[in-house]
């Protein structure tokens, strides 16, 4: 193993025995063939996974929404983009001319994907103890910082991160009407959420709380209420 994957794999605790399936999780589309995008599907359902069963023996009492909502601040691509930069990641990548010359190494969303691709490299070099192990070490700190009171988010925050977990675009709201005198205006606004077909319609005394409304609506729809 190379110098600098051997100080990757000092500071993941995991020695690769097939070092080729780290080079493929480091490799971006940009690169070339041989790129990471299979194997980050494959770590973003592990990882997914992990947490949740993480956060359900930490959280005995925890509804499910609140779970799907820690869950998703932790597996988020921002969240994943800190641990990503913690394991330096960006030092490791291969990247085309154009993603090394735009700074790359340096994007959320390409240091997301490379951690979760990393993850799928370990369950498929070692199985999926070893990776549960990994991952559990590596969020030991952030999970330790959860609690409930991160589920008593506004509805609009909650849904933009449920999303933004999803790498789904974020809503849109409109104002669709208004009514009433000056002091006593009635807001209708729609909430669009990508993945849905119809908009989210909801009514109220100002303009935030009508999408408040709106986006809770979207978030029942989507079985995080």
């Amino acid at each position: 193993m190379s110098h600098d994957l051997a100080k990757l794999s000092q500071s993941l605790g995991y020695q690769f025995r097939d070092e080729s399936l780290l080079q493929t999780a480091l490799t971006h589309s940009s690169f070339g063939q041989g790129h990471n995008e299979r194997l980050e599907f494959l770590g973003d359902s592990i990882l997914g996974w992990v947490i949740a069963d993480a956060l359900f023996k930490r959280f005995p009492h925890a509804r499910e929404g609140q779970l799907s909502r820690l869950r998703a601040g932790l597996v988020k691509g921002v969240t994943l983009a800190k641990v990503a930069r913690e394991l330096q990641l960006g030092h490791y990548l291969r990247l085309g001319q154009g993603e090394m010359k735009s700074g790359g190494f340096r994007r959320d969303s390409i240091l997301a994907d490379a951690f979760e691709a990393i993850i799928g490299a370990i369950f498929l070099d070692s199985g999926i103890a070893t990776c549960q192990q990994i991952i559990l070490v590596l969020f030991a700190g952030r999970l330790d910082a959860q609690t409930l009171d991160d589920t008593l988010k506004d509805p609009k925050t909650r849904l933009q991160e449920f999303l933004q977990s999803r790498k789904q675009p974020l809503p849109d709201y409109r104002i669709l009407s208004t009514s009433g005198k000056d002091h006593e205006q009635v807001f209708r606004v729609a909430c669009e959420v990508e993945s849905i077909a119809e908009p989210f319609e909801a009514e109220g005394t100002s303009r935030r709380y009508a999408e408040q409304a709106a986006a809770q609506m979207a978030l029942d729809a989507l079985g995080q209420s």
